[in-house]
């Protein structure tokens, strides 16, 4: 077949079945639009207060975020604003007293009372709740954690600090009080006066964090018409965090303590690095167990000799003599006799008979009658002939 002709079959077959298979794949399919959030990254995934920190910077505000507080590196001055997620039971007796020394100043400070899951119980002191809280006249201690209703026009079911421990104020705190939000004697907000600045008190801050801040986050598919209402993202929290935020708004910093520590690097590389090391650490494993020693052997392991070889020629020459076969036994001396004859005197050697006994009496110097009977071989049954023969020539070849 030419080449032009098998081309031209292949293309038209081509548009054949590929016109109607577009079709039926136009038809029987519908292009749909899905919104993935994916889990935080970097600073987002452990800082729950990411989020608001990029807010106020689009809005033009001058923000610093810390992980703690630590007053001797932040520089707090008269009109800034300290939104304070860390735990107040952490800090010492001297760094509340600046604070509160800040706030007379003109600073503006928002905190939050202790989380219900660490809380004290009621047979403790009020010093457990921490010098801060103390200082300014709040208790906490006593109270439990319930949702606060919060009237919004879209949301009429809407509730706040459903997390947060409510708290109570003293007698001194609540001449002070400018704004109060809860019940009677059970409150979730509170913006105390303190000299020129304001102290702002929470039952909890959730709807300052940002979506999945501190928690295993997993991916969410929105569908049509799903609203999130983590954090910041609503809107109703936009405006909660706008208002408590309103006394120095614009004015100074901005300055955001999220009291939680950033994963470490090992952290890191054992939850996030796992496809690099997890191939290596099977790669690893594999290579030493292929280097490593085999038990056992295919092969067996050779015989290990039991007896020395004197041992095994003493046995040899009792089984000989026990079954008769003692003349064996001198035929072997005698060979190794003659042998030593060959090599020290080979005219001896070459002789036979008597003659040969003549030759070796007088290179031995021994009477010919003597060197004729160790010559002769001793019969079957005669052990001790055996023995004075066997002797005789061991010595005439030592002797040679």
């Amino acid at each position: 077949m030419k080449p032009r002709l098998f081309w031209s079959l292949l293309l038209g077959a081509l548009i054949v079945l590929g016109v109607p298979l577009t079709i039926l794949f136009l038809r029987t399919h519908e292009k749909v639009s899905q919104t993935v959030v994916l889990p935080p990254q970097g600073e987002a995934s452990f800082n729950p207060l990411y989020v608001l920190g990029q807010a106020l910077r689009a809005d033009g505000l001058q923000v610093q975020t810390r992980q703690q507080l630590r007053l001797r590196d932040m520089a707090l001055a008269p009109g800034d604003t300290l939104v304070l997620l860390q735990d107040t039971r952490d800090l010492a007796p001297h760094t509340a007293q600046a604070l509160l020394d800040w706030v007379e100043q003109g600073g503006h400070l928002l905190l939050r009372t202790p989380p219900p899951a660490t809380a004290r119980r009621k047979d403790t002191t009020s010093t457990t709740q921490g010098p801060l809280l103390d200082r300014i006249g709040v208790d906490s201690l006593f109270h439990d954690s319930r949702c606060q209703r919060f009237h919004v026009a879209d949301d009429p079911d809407h509730v706040e600090f459903c997390k947060g421990r409510r708290f109570s104020l003293g007698f001194r705190a609540a001449a002070t009080a400018e704004r109060r939000w809860g019940n009677d004697g059970d409150l979730v907000f509170a913006r105390l006066r303190h000299g020129q600045g304001r102290i702002d008190v929470l039952a909890d801050m959730e709807f300052m964090r940002g979506t999945g801040a501190g928690t295993n986050t997993e991916r969410r598919v929105l569908n049509a018409g799903e609203r999130l209402r983590d954090g910041l993202h609503d809107l109703s929290h936009r405006d909660l965090t706008r208002y408590l935020l309103a006394p120095n708004y614009g004015r100074g910093t901005v300055w955001l303590v999220y009291g939680k520590r950033p994963p470490t690097l090992f952290a890191r590389i054992v939850l996030q690095g796992w496809p690099v090391w997890l191939p290596l650490l099977l790669a690893i494993l594999g290579w030493l167990w292929a280097r490593s020693q085999r038990l056992g052997s295919a092969q067996p392991s050779p015989v290990v000799a039991r007896r020395s070889l004197l041992e095994h020629v003493r046995a040899s020459g009792e089984l000989l003599l026990r079954f008769g076969q003692g003349p064996h036994l001198y035929r072997a001396v005698q060979a190794l006799f003659l042998h030593r004859l060959r090599l020290r005197a080979p005219v001896a050697a070459a002789l036979d008979g008597s003659a040969r006994d003549h030759a070796i009496a007088e290179l031995l110097r021994w009477p010919v009658t003597r060197v004729a009977s160790a010559m002769t071989v001793p019969a079957a049954n005669d052990s001790s002939a055996l023995r004075e023969r066997i002797r005789l020539l061991l010595q005439m070849r030592s002797l040679l």
